[in-house]
């Protein structure tokens, strides 16, 4: 069974699945659906996998809205992520706030992201492959973002030369999102 790891904003979990290590490597469940329902998680209908090749990559902050919203399991393949999450729920008394967790592959670390909440990672090492289950199919019409480095977040990223895609460089700011 998957150990989790509750967090100061609620809905968000670290999950750290158990691994098998001897000699020649390690095996992990990394999804279970009867084990992951009973940690309150969703059933997940799409499995996506990203490549970062340059340390430094932003991906993010993302969200789908309702009624295309998706909760998401991630996880890291190779390499290493500086993982964020920003709570938009409306009536959250969390609001505007944000949690931050390092992910590797070496250690096997998952996050589960509920619906309501914007994420984005940063690639802390070149190659670096991300997958994550999401509860939704994705919807062109549905998808929002904030700008990653938003002043009124107070992220405190690390001190990398970031590169972003053109789209996620024109994502809009906290505020502007909150009132759009």
């Amino acid at each position: 069974m998957a150990l989790s790891e509750k967090q100061t904003i609620e809905g968000p979990l670290l999950i750290r699945p158990i691994r098998y290590v001897d000699e020649r490597g390690f095996f992990s469940e990394t999804y279970s659906q009867m084990r992951y329902r009973k940690l309150g998680l969703p059933d997940f209908v799409q499995d996506n996998h990203s490549l970062s090749l340059k340390r430094g990559t932003v991906r993010g902050l993302h969200l789908q809205r309702e009624p295309w919203a998706q909760a998401k399991l991630v996880s890291v393949l190779r390499g290493e992520i500086f993982d964020v999450v920003v709570d938009l729920r409306p009536n959250s008394k969390t609001f505007g706030e944000h949690l931050t967790f390092l992910l590797t592959a070496k250690e096997g670390e998952q996050l589960f992201v509920p619906i309501g909440f914007a994420h984005g990672f940063m690639t802390l090492c070149d190659d670096t492959e991300v997958i994550y289950k999401v509860s939704a199919l994705y919807n062109k019409e549905s998808e929002a973002g904030i700008h990653f480095n938003d002043p009124d977040l107070s992220i405190q990223w690390p001190a990398l030369e970031p590169s972003l895609s053109e789209k996620d460089q024109k994502l809009p700011p906290f505020k502007e999102y909150c009132h759009a």
